[in-house]
């Protein structure tokens, strides 16, 4: 049911700002977990640390994590859970150019899926906003990204697309919903499938390539210090930019608030940089250029258009 909950995109991009800075840290780390442990031993860890340290601050904050709507929830933790599970998994056997160029289609499935399920208006503005930042995004991760196109290459697709019905789910389904609430939705739905990933391994272990190559395949192992310590890294600040996701897509629309969500790949690309000292193409530079314009736009048009109903009020 489409709710009435006001509009706040500006305040909705903030929090997207804060979210890229904290995840694209967070995110340039993987590749050691990878190669530590695996997927399905990464994500049941983590959500067992971040539901502990979101349980310590439930008394300090006073958080309800009781949801009002059982049904919506579970389904939007299941969706969500499963498109950021498939895109982590396409890591171990696809560059991973293809996988986040698939996963950032989710913007063009938001404004398909609003227009076509919820009969929302898609005008010019927040189309050519998601063409320029689509574009941008080509430009940041490079030829590669239109490349070894497989099969096996829509899998991150379907990543973009359940990531999509997700966000949308956020503000149709769970509004209502305080953002602890679905944050821990998200978290136990990731622990449930990689607490089953590790039993099947377990009970049915495979010949896991040593490495990062082994990600997906690997079952439980003896963690090491490395690797909890990274994995506790991640917990804490995905609960920390997950949670502030959450509220932005709560408090905006999902078309908007997708948009600007590109803005994780220049974040992304900044911490590589100063983490690990990989510079940027020229051509990576005027992509970022057009992802901050994606932004800037839908921010433009959001002021324009409260200002005009502000006036309106003010007449009626």
């Amino acid at each position: 049911m489409t709710t009435a909950t006001p509009d706040r995109t500006l305040a909705a991009a903030g929090l997207i700002l804060v979210y890229a800075a904290v995840i694209g840290f967070t995110d340039n780390f993987v590749a050691v977990i990878a190669g530590e442990a695996g997927l399905w031993q990464f994500h049941f860890s983590r959500t067992v640390m971040a539901m502990v340290l979101l349980l310590a601050l439930v008394p300090v904050f006073g958080l309800r994590l009781r949801p009002k709507s059982w049904p919506a929830v579970v389904a939007r933790s299941a969706i969500h859970g499963l498109g950021i599970l498939i895109y982590f998994g396409a890591l171990a056997f696809l560059p991973v150019a293809i996988v986040a160029a698939g996963l950032f289609t989710a913007p063009i499935f938001v404004l398909l899926i609003s227009w076509l399920v919820y009969g929302q208006r898609i005008g010019p503005f927040r189309i050519t906003a998601v063409a320029l930042g689509f574009l941008g995004v080509i430009l940041v991760l490079g030829p590669s990204a239109l490349s070894g196109a497989s099969l096996a290459a829509v899998l991150p697709v379907a990543a973009g697309l359940m990531y999509a019905m997700g966000n949308i789910a956020t503000r149709q389904w769970c509004a209502g919903e305080s953002a602890e609430t679905l944050l821990a939705g998200f978290f136990v739905a990731l622990g449930v499938l990689g607490g089953l990933g590790m039993a099947v391994l377990w009970l049915l272990p495979l010949a896991v390539p040593e490495g990062a190559d082994g990600f997906l395949l690997r079952g439980p192992v003896w963690p090491s210090g490395v690797f909890l310590w990274w994995t506790f890294v991640q917990a804490a600040g995905s609960l920390l930019g997950v949670g502030l996701m959450i509220r932005a897509y709560q408090i905006a629309d999902a078309g908007r608030v997708s948009v600007l969500e590109y803005v994780i790949l220049p974040a992304s690309a900044f911490w590589t940089w100063a983490i690990w000292g990989d510079t940027l193409s020229l051509t990576a530079w005027a992509g970022m250029a057009l992802i901050a314009a994606a932004g800037t736009l839908i921010a433009l048009r959001a002021r324009a258009e409260a200002v005009v109903r502000e006036e309106g009020r003010a007449e009626a």
